[in-house]
C-alpha cells in the first residue's frame, strides 16, 4: 500500500493505544449523554437501554471498516487519506472537508453548551468570556504538543467517565431493572437517528496517525475497545434511568444523581458535564487540525497549514485555524447552521471510508467476501438509513458546503499549477 509519507515531516509519534482510545472516547462522549437519557425513556421507554445497545451494535459495524482501513496507513489524516487512497485526490478533500466542517461546528457548539453549564454553577460564567477562555486555552494546549494534549485528555477522561459508571452502578443497586416493553416503530423510528448520532466520533483518533507509535496496531485496537467501552457504558447509565422512574428532564443525569446521592450528586454532575465537554472540544481540535494539515502536506491546501513549529514539534498554523474558526463561530452564532449540517457530513466521510475497503482491496487483489464485501455493506445500509431520516433543509446545506470545498479544492490545485 502506497502512502504520502510514513509520517508528517518533524513531527513525533507521542500518541500509545491509550491516547488513540482516549480521543476515540473523547469524540464520543460529549454533551449528548447528559441529555439523551431523558428523551428516549420519553420516547421507548424501558426499551431505551436496548435501542442504544442496537445503535452500539449498529456503530460498532463502521468501526470495524475504519478499523480495516487503520491498519494499512501510518500517515496522518483519516478519512481524508482513506478516501484519496481509494477515490484520488478530490473525493478524498471532500471526505477531510466534510468531516472538518462537521467537527469545527461541534467544537462551536459544545462551547455554549459548557458556557451553559457553567454558568448553572456560576451565573457569571455563562457568556463569552467563557467561551473565549476554553477554546483559546484547549488550542494553547494542542500548539505546546500532542503529547501535552494527550495527556490532559487522559485525565479528564477518568474524571469524566468515573461518575458516570458511579451514577449507572448505583441507580441500578436501589432500583430494579426494568423489563422492557417494545413499543410501536414509530417512536423508535423518531429517536433511532438521535440515539445511532450519540455514538459517532470515533474516528477521532485515526486523523493524528502519523504521530502515534505503531499506529497499524494501536489504532485498530483502540477504535474498537473504545466503542465497545462506550456502548457498556450508556446502556448502563440507560438502565439507571429507565429504572428511577424520572422520566422526561432536560438534566437527567443531574436528576438521577441527585435522587441517588442528594444535592452532592447533582454538583457532581454538574461539574463532569463541564469536563465533559472540555475534553470532547481537547479532542476535536487535537483530531481536525490535523486535517487541514494533512490535506497541506498532500498539496490540496496551501503549505502554510502543514508548517510544523520548530519549537513544539506541532502543526502550529492548522490548530491555530482551528481555533480561531472554532472561536468566531461560537462567537457568531452562525454555528447553529453547522451543527445542523454536521451529521450529514458525517455521514459522508464514514460512507467514502465504507466504500473505500472494496476499492483498496480490488487494486491490491484482496477478495474478502465477509471483511471486503458483506461488512462494507451492512455499515453502508446503515449511514444510508440514517441520511435518509435527515430533513431537505440539512441536505441543502450539506450541497452548500460540497460545493464550497470543491472551490476551494480547485483554487488549491490553480495555485499549485501556477507556482
Amino acid at each position: 500500500m502506497a502512502e504520502p509519507a510514513d509520517e508528517q515531516p518533524g513531527t513525533r509519534r507521542d500518541v500509545g493505544i491509550w491516547g488513540a482510545a482516549f480521543l476515540a472516547l473523547n469524540g464520543m462522549i460529549g454533551a449528548a449523554i447528559f441529555g439523551l437519557p431523558g428523551k428516549l425513556d420519553a420516547a421507548v421507554g424501558s426499551f431505551a437501554p436496548w435501542l442504544l445497545l442496537i445503535a452500539g451494535l449498529g456503530v460498532m459495524l463502521i468501526a470495524l471498516c475504519y478499523a480495516d482501513l487503520a491498519a494499512r496507513f501510518d500517515s496522518s489524516g483519516g478519512p481524508q487519506l482513506y478516501a484519496s487512497a481509494a477515490f484520488g485526490p478530490f473525493i478524498g478533500f471532500q471526505a477531510g472537508w466534510m468531516l472538518y466542517a462537521a467537527r469545527a461546528a461541534a467544537l462551536a457548539a459544545n462551547a455554549h453548551v459548557l458556557s451553559a453549564y457553567a454558568g448553572a454553577l456560576w451565573p457569571p460564567l455563562d457568556g463569552p468570556v467563557t467561551i473565549i477562555v476554553t477554546i483559546a486555552a484547549i488550542t494553547l494546549v494542542n500548539v505546546v504538543g500532542i503529547r501535552r494534549a494527550v495527556d490532559t485528555l487522559g485525565a479528564m477522561t477518568m474524571i469524566k467517565v468515573a461518575p458516570l459508571v458511579l451514577i449507572g452502578a448505583l441507580g441500578l443497586v436501589l432500583a430494579p431493572i426494568p423489563t422492557p416493553v417494545l413499543p410501536e416503530f414509530s417512536a423508535v423510528e423518531s429517536v433511532s437517528l438521535v440515539a445511532l448520532y450519540a455514538f459517532v466520533g470515533f474516528e477521532a483518533a485515526t486523523i493524528p496517525a502519523g504521530e502515534t507509535r505503531d499506529p497499524k496496531r494501536a489504532i485498530p485496537r483502540a477504535l474498537l475497545l473504545t466503542v465497545a467501552g462506550v456502548t457498556l457504558l450508556y446502556v448502563v447509565v440507560q438502565l439507571a434511568y429507565s429504572a428511577s422512574g424520572i422520566g422526561e428532564s432536560d438534566a437527567p443525569l443531574a436528576d438521577l444523581a441527585a435522587q441517588s446521592l442528594g444535592p452532592a450528586g447533582a454538583l457532581l454532575l454538574g461539574i463532569t458535564a463541564i469536563v465533559s465537554v472540555l475534553a470532547n472540544q481537547l479532542s476535536a481540535v487535537t483530531s481536525i487540525s490535523r486535517i487541514t494539515s494533512s490535506l497541506s502536506d498532500q498539496h490540496l491546501l496551501p503549505s502554510w497549514f502543514g508548517k510544523i513549529s520548530p519549537r513544539f514539534s506541532t502543526p502550529a498554523n492548522s490548530i491555530v485555524t482551528v481555533g480561531g474558526l472554532g472561536l468566531a463561530l461560537a462567537l457568531s452564532g452562525t454555528f447553529v447552521t453547522l451543527a445542523v449540517i454536521s451529521t450529514v457530513s458525517r455521514l459522508f466521510a464514514y460512507l467514502a471510508c465504507i466504500a473505500a475497503i472494496p476499492r483498496l482491496d480490488a487494486k491490491e487483489r484482496n477478495l474478502r467476501p465477509i471483511g471486503g464485501i458483506l461488512l462494507p455493506l451492512a455499515s453502508a445500509a446503515l449511514c444510508l438509513w440514517a441520511a435518509s431520516q435527515s430533513r431537505v433543509d440539512e441536505w441543502k446545506a450539506f450541497i452548500a458546503f460540497l460545493l464550497a470545498g470543491s472551490l476551494l479544492y480547485l483554487l488549491a490545485r490553480l495555485g499549485r499549477g501556477r507556482s
